[in-house]
């Protein structure tokens, strides 16, 4: 990459980042100039394969990358690293000894506990992969964020890292969740489920029966590390 002009979307592998992810690949105009310019790559902080949700991982590797790969633009895949350089997933350390969890869960008396995964697992990764690539303090890259205009309160949430100038072009394009939706189906590409960890705590009790009742080992899994973390703590 031009370490000049670096320009990338930080991608999820869900619906918002996908359609981001379609118009940079087809070079549309109104999302370059939303971005200043032409994008270079979209990067996806995979939080491990045994974290993610399957269905992100299969609709990232096998629709996705194939289909960008066509019109050559890159869609990279990176993940976290220890010291050793051995690669860590949210899971396994949230299934380790480590007392403190990561991961939104709450409290016995409700309140809610803190939020550190996304800043370890995606934000810190991605920001060390662009450190790696020459991005600094003085020459940041630009980094497009998908967010959309239904989830507006989320603009500015986390702060950017030195190392990175944020963008959000589906607000300057107006779009919602819905208008993402159709990018995809304007290409011939099936739409993507929502991106997250199948464990996050973030569902519906409606979400955890449909898991129980489609996906009934990741149900498992998660009744396991919840488990776990009252066990640590």
């Amino acid at each position: 990459l031009d370490v000049c002009t670096v320009r990338i979307i930080s991608y999820g592998g869900g619906v918002q980042s996908t359609a981001m992810v379609i118009m940079a690949a087809t070079r549309h105009a109104q999302f370059e100039a939303a971005c200043g310019g032409p994008v270079d790559a979209a990067v996806m902080s995979n939080v491990g394969d045994d974290s993610e949700h399957p269905e992100t991982i299969e609709y990232v590797k096998n629709v996705i990358q194939p289909w960008a790969a066509t019109l050559n633009f890159p869609v990279l895949v990176i993940q976290k690293t220890t010291k050793d350089g051995s690669i860590e997933s949210l899971y396994s350390k949230q299934m380790g000894q480590d007392k403190r969890a990561i991961i939104p869960v709450r409290f016995e008396n409700g309140a809610p506990g803190f939020r550190e995964c996304t800043g370890d697992f995606k934000i810190k990764v991605i920001s060390k992969w662009l450190r790696n690539n020459g991005m600094s303090k003085d020459n940041p890259a630009v980094v497009a964020i998908g967010i959309s205009t239904d989830e507006f309160q989320r603009i500015g949430k986390p702060k950017p890292r030195p190392n990175e100038s944020l963008v959000y072009p589906l607000i300057d394009l107006v779009m919602s969740r819905a208008d993402c939706q159709q990018v995809p189906l304007a290409h011939g590409l099936p739409v993507p489920g929502k991106s997250a960890c199948f464990f996050c705590p973030f569902k519906r009790p409606q979400d955890w029966a449909e898991m129980k009742r489609d996906y009934p080992h990741l149900f498992d899994k998660s009744v396991a590390l919840e488990r776990r973390i009252n066990e640590n703590r």
